[in-house]
C-alpha cells in the first residue's frame, strides 16, 4: 500500500543498523524539503498535541492528496519528511486505507521516538486523516 518513495526509506533503513544512523537519515529527509512559507505558518495549520512547533499545509489536487509542512525541530521535520512519503500523491479516497502505525511500524519508529515524539507523530496523521475525509 505504501508509495513507492516510502518504500525507499525502508530499503534505506534495512542498510542502516544503528540507530543514531537512522535518526541521522530522518533528519537528512527533513533538511531535504524545501521550507514552508511563513505566510502559511498560521495557526489553521499549526498541529496541536505536538512538543515542538509543527505545520502541515495539505492539498487535494484532482483527487490526489499531497502536503507540505515543517517543524522547528529537526527530527520533527525528518518525520515530516517520512509522512510525505508515505502519502503525498495518494487518491484522497485512498489516504483513509493507509495504515500509517503499521508503515511506520516497519521502520522500527515506534521504538526509537520519545513518548512526546509518539503523541506529536499520532497527531501529525490524525491531522492528514481529518483533511482526507473532510475532502
Amino acid at each position: 500500500m505504501a508509495q513507492a518513495a516510502f518504500e525507499e526509506i525502508v530499503e534505506d533503513f534495512e542498510f542502516l543498523e544503528d540507530w543514531e544512523d537512522r535518526y541521522r537519515y530522518v533528519i537528512e529527509q527533513g533538511k531535504a524539503m524545501d521550507p514552508l512559507e511563513d505566510a502559511l505558518k498560521v495557526p489553521a495549520t499549526k498541529v496541536d498535541g505536538c512538543a515542538s512547533q509543527v505545520w502541515l499545509h495539505p492539498q487535494i489536487d484532482d483527487g490526489v492528496f499531497h502536503f507540505d509542512g515543517e517543524s522547528d525541530a529537526m527530527i520533527v521535520n525528518g518525520l515530516i519528511a517520512v509522512l510525505r512519503k508515505l502519502y503525498n500523491g495518494v487518491p484522497v479516497a485512498e489516504v483513509l486505507g493507509v495504515d500509517a502505525r503499521a508503515e511506520l511500524e516497519r521502520l522500527g519508529l515506534n521504538d526509537h521516538l520519545s513518548a512526546q515524539r509518539s503523541n506529536g507523530l499520532r497527531a501529525m496523521i490524525e491531522r492528514v486523516r481529518a483533511v482526507a475525509a473532510a475532502g
